[in-house]
């Protein structure tokens, strides 16, 4: 029942256990819930605008679906869609800036967590995201300017290009580190202390601890960050447009230039294209990919999350 007896001094008092309505609380709760439906309202919006759009793109009769996810030649002028060139683009430099970032990260936070002492963990977080706050267009001409000329002096002016996808990659593995380092060092630091003691009791050093008992624990955290970072590099878009160059080079040679997809996006929305023509509606097809990639790294990572997830009581 709502109401209770309470017996004291031989009086007996009613104590009402209803729900009190509280104008504030009720206005709140309904600000927050707006706001989650205004988000939920928003993205399937833009996922409505680039369904309608790519499929005015395929209503061409100079593309198919088949021939966009199979040709490897992407030439507007000439009708050829095939979307291999940009999508090969765009994993090459996904994998160089991975293949900077995640042991870099994965180090960084193993040594924050581990080994750092509170003070220096203070000093070297601020100064460790001050990284992802920099404006990608610096990180561009950062490529362009510093890491071109460091792999031209390497490996030769005839081998290196000037525009090139090794240099954006290598910028954008720096501008992910510390999106990777901090959401593994989160993923680390979740991990119980009592696994650290038990390790250090069965007489394990500190390094064999970090290994072998506290990032095998924290590994769908680690998982995470590796997916939401390739998630991150798949999406940037300054740093490819500025440095890895233009043209549809269907390609795995890190030391030429070759235009990603998102690079081939920014090309063609600043140009002199009217709206509603074939070249113009292909950013449509290409922005919708990239969408469905995101889309299906997102439920992986869910997935690996449930898969490796550790409880401790």
């Amino acid at each position: 029942m709502a109401e209770i007896s309470v017996i004291s001094n031989s009086q007996t008092d009613t104590i009402d256990l209803r729900k009190k309505h509280r104008l504030g609380e009720s206005l709140v709760g309904g600000f927050l819930f707006f706001c989650g439906v205004l988000s939920v309202g928003t993205t399937i919006f833009i996922v409505y605008i680039l369904f309608r759009e790519t499929r005015l793109f395929f209503q061409f009769p100079e593309v198919t679906v088949f021939d966009f996810l199979t040709k490897t030649k992407w030439e507007p002028a000439i009708n050829e869609f095939g979307i291999w060139p940009l999508l090969t683009a765009t994993l090459l430099t996904t994998t160089i800036a991975m293949a900077v970032a995640l042991p870099l990260g994965l180090f960084v936070a193993i040594y924050l967590s581990e080994y750092a002492s509170s003070r220096t963990r203070n000093f070297l977080k601020p100064i460790l995201e001050i990284l992802a706050g920099i404006p990608t267009v610096v990180y561009g001409y950062f490529a362009l300017t510093f890491i071109t000329p460091i792999l031209r002096g390497i490996f030769g002016d005839d081998i290196v290009q000037i525009y090139n996808t090794g240099s954006a990659g290598i910028a954008m593995g720096i501008l992910i580190l510390p999106m990777v380092a901090t959401m593994t060092e989160d993923a680390l630091n979740s991990v119980p202390r009592s696994l650290r003691e038990a390790g250090y009791a069965l007489g394990a050093t500190k390094l064999e601890v970090a290994t072998k008992v506290v990032v095998p624990a924290a590994l769908s955290g680690i998982a995470a960050a590796v997916l939401v970072g390739i998630s991150r590099a798949i999406g940037e878009t300054m740093i490819v447009a500025i440095a890895a160059g233009s043209g549809s080079n269907f390609t795995l040679n890190p030391f030429i230039g070759a235009e990603t997809m998102t690079g081939y996006i920014v090309r063609i929305s600043g140009g002199d294209l009217s709206y509603d023509t074939l070249d113009y509606d292909s950013i449509y097809a290409i922005a919708f990919l990239l969408f469905m990639i995101t889309l299906g790294l997102n439920l992986i990572s869910q997935q690996v999350v449930r898969r490796f997830r550790e409880k401790y009581e």
